[in-house]
């Protein structure tokens, strides 16, 4: 080292930094110190020492200048089994889309010290593609996480779940809620509450739990903490000192609000020394290692090579591995009371693990399964069928393994004259109908085309007769037909007073009646309606945004059914009906829909060697057509002059020609023109979906 010039032991042992100052890592202090002394420099080098700072005050730092933020004193992890259930603390976020649950939930990760910053990205809870994409968040996630209390020095650990915040995935909140004790309420601090907001505000409460109510983004130059906080207040009861003021970009506050958590949130209750009790609230499928089942302890222990029991099927299974996630799986020798991880049987069959069953000891088995979840009710209906008939099959398994990762899907096989065989599904709305066949194209490689979406209405004949109509085939035609009931929700719309206006003539155009409006404050209220739910599932979201210049939100609730005017249409090509186009719409806009879809396959269907009508009927009357022209050749071209006689002849033969082709002729409509006017169906109204 002697031998060694000044430049030589700087670049060796010191890794500079922005400007002149330097930062030297813990290991290289001694080496430093040695050098400076055998050049004489040790002023300079007390001097660096003295301004040297942990690499964690440099992470994300623009200029050196930022000041240190103390570090929390790391916690201690409890390992899983054998954690007291006086110190774990189940909780979940819950928000409204975009107001931060995801960037929250990092900067815990961040905190508690479970991620490595080396591994860290935004969103990381967010596993698959298809939420980075789109920025929302489709799938619940839990992390356990170890975190040391400020306030009484206790370790505590923290079962964390980061849940969706649209309204199409409020089964995934509330199977959520169900696994914990407590609920972060996150409102942004720009935008205020806002109707998913109240939503799963009123979840939280029906499930009993602890709410702690936060205000995020304060960092934002936007942001009113204030105002907002006395609506919080208002809604909740509370007084507005108690909402916490973070911000997840930051980290501002958001130690703080773990200590909140720590001190607020209750323990689990349960017998440890009772018969073991499960309760399953979420799956998923590897390829490799067969059906991973997430669970909640009530009661007893659950350890490796243990024989379980599921309560509802009665299969039995050996469990080849028990963990939890933190964030990344972990492998555990149990699992306690109020726990929550995974287990892994290596059963490959897809129907041996239904969400909301009760996993228990196969030798010392439960008198009394937990109560499980209430099933959802699909909202809309649309066919998904593969453009290769012959992935059917692959269809059939893809919709198996996605059914364990998405309790809320439902299906049963159907087939169509003109699509072919596939599968009949319920979603919960028009989003989860779009992610759901996104994924199966994506995770599953297959190409699909779906059917525009529905509802289900009941129609009740003269004779007595009853009929659910799931599907427009299903529809009683050429009988008579005495009442037809469509299902409606409850709407709440969120939205700035000057809105008004506008806000009533959509629900009014779209047969809406105004139940009530409460204003929260002196510049948002709030409308409730009930709409037919036919008429939101198209484009009423986007035409609410576009009146209110995106300040709107929406949320809505099943709410029984009413009587409606309803009438199928028909889409007849060469007079036969094609059923992949046929709707059920309103009467006043049934003329709208079939001038739209004439039109539409009007341009779509390649040209015959005869003429082909397109026709919109409802019932036996048609109410609009279109025709799509026949190839001619010019008969006439070898006529030059000659008698006018000579062409009509030549004229009339093509003629008998050409209908005698209609008579016997068949309209193959081609795979393409499906997909064209089934994906880009707009709604009789007007706007594209």
């Amino acid at each position: 080292m002697t031998d060694m010039n000044w430049e030589d032991a700087s670049s060796a042992e010191i890794r500079p930094t922005r400007g002149k100052s330097i930062l030297l890592s813990h290991r290289c202090h001694s080496g430093f110190l040695r050098v400076a002394r055998s050049r004489g420099c040790l002023p300079q080098a007390a001097a660096a020492r003295e301004s040297c700072r942990p690499l964690e005050a440099w992470e994300n730092q623009g200029s050196s200048a930022r000041p240190h933020r103390k570090q929390p004193v790391p916690a201690i992890p409890s390992p899983a089994g054998d954690t007291p259930p006086a110190r774990i603390r189940n909780f979940s976020i819950i928000a409204h889309i975009d107001h931060g649950k995801s960037t929250l939930a990092d900067q815990m990760l961040r905190l508690t010290g479970v991620l490595d910053p080396r591994q860290a990205k935004a969103q990381y809870l967010d596993r698959m593609d298809i939420e980075r994409e789109r920025g929302i968040t489709i799938k619940a996630q839990n992390v356990r996480m170890p975190w040391r209390s400020n306030a009484d020095g206790t370790d505590y650990t923290l079962h964390m779940i980061d849940t969706p915040g649209h309204v199409d995935f409020t089964y995934e909140v509330s199977r959520s809620l169900a696994a914990c004790e407590g609920a972060v309420l996150l409102v942004d601090a720009a935008q205020g509450i806002e109707a998913q907001t109240l939503a799963n505000l009123y979840l939280a409460l029906e499930n009993d739990l602890q709410i702690i109510p936060v205000l995020n983004k304060i960092d934002l130059p936007a942001a009113q903490p204030d105002l907002y906080a006395a609506e919080i207040a208002h809604i909740i009861g509370c007084d507005p000192d108690d909402v916490l003021r973070v911000s997840a970009k930051t980290g501002q506050g958001v130690e703080e609000l773990l200590d909140v958590i720590c001190r607020d949130v209750p323990p689990p209750v349960g017998d440890a020394d009772a018969q073991a009790r499960a309760m399953i609230f979420d799956s998923v499928y590897d390829i490799y290692r067969g059906v991973i089942t997430y669970v909640r302890v009530i009661d007893g222990h659950i350890s490796p090579r243990q024989k379980i029991k599921m309560m509802s099927t009665g299969a039995t299974h050996e469990l080849l591995e028990v963990g939890v996630i933190s964030p990344e799986p972990v492998v555990s020798k149990g699992l306690g009371v109020g726990e929550v991880g995974y287990l892994i049987t290596g059963v490959k069959d897809v129907r041996q693990s239904r969400v909301g069953d009760t996993v228990t000891d196969a030798a010392k088995p439960a008198r009394q399964a937990l109560g499980g979840y209430r099933d959802p009710k699909p909202m809309v209906y649309s066919g998904l069928f593969p453009i290769d008939g012959s992935d059917f099959p692959l269809l059939r398994d893809a919709l198996d393994r996605l059914r364990l990762n998405d309790a809320a899907l439902v299906y049963e096989p159907e087939s169509s004259g003109a699509l072919g065989f596939g599968f009949r599904c319920g979603f919960l709305g028009l989003l989860h109908l779009e992610i759901t066949r996104d994924r199966l194209e994506r995770e599953f490689n297959l190409e699909l085309i779906s059917t525009a979406p529905n509802v289900v209405n009941r129609c009740i004949l003269e004779d007595g007769r009853e009929f659910v109509v799931t599907n427009p085939s299903d529809w009683p035609s050429g009988q008579k037909i005495a009442d037809v009931y469509e299902p409606i929700v409850k709407s709440m719309i969120i939205a700035p007073s000057e809105y008004i206006g506008a806000i009533m003539e959509l629900c009014q155009a779209r047969r809406g009646t105004l139940l009530g409006m409460d204003y929260l404050s002196e510049t948002r209220v709030e409308l409730r309606y009930t709409l037919p739910l036919g008429e939101i599932i198209f484009d009423f979201f986007d035409a609410l945004k576009s009146r209110t210049r995106g300040y709107a939100s929406l949320d809505y609730e099943e709410a029984g059914e009413q009587n409606a005017d309803l009438v199928k249409v028909d889409i007849l090509l060469q007079g036969e009906p094609v059923d992949a186009f046929s709707a059920i719409v309103h009467k006043d806009k049934a003329y709208a829909y079939g001038v739209l879809m004439t039109t539409k396959l009007r341009e779509l269907i390649p040209r015959q060697q005869f003429e082909v009508p397109i026709q919109a009927a409802v019932g036996s009357r048609v109410i609009a057509r279109e025709s799509i022209r026949a190839i001619r050749k010019d008969v006439l071209a070898k006529c030059y002059g000659g008698d006018i006689t000579r062409k009509r002849k030549l004229l009339e033969k093509q003629k008998e020609g050409k209908k005698r082709m209609k008579m016997v002729g068949r309209v193959e409509v081609p795979q393409e023109a499906f997909i064209a006017a089934l994906s880009t169906t707009e709604s009789p109204d007007s706007g594209k979906k």
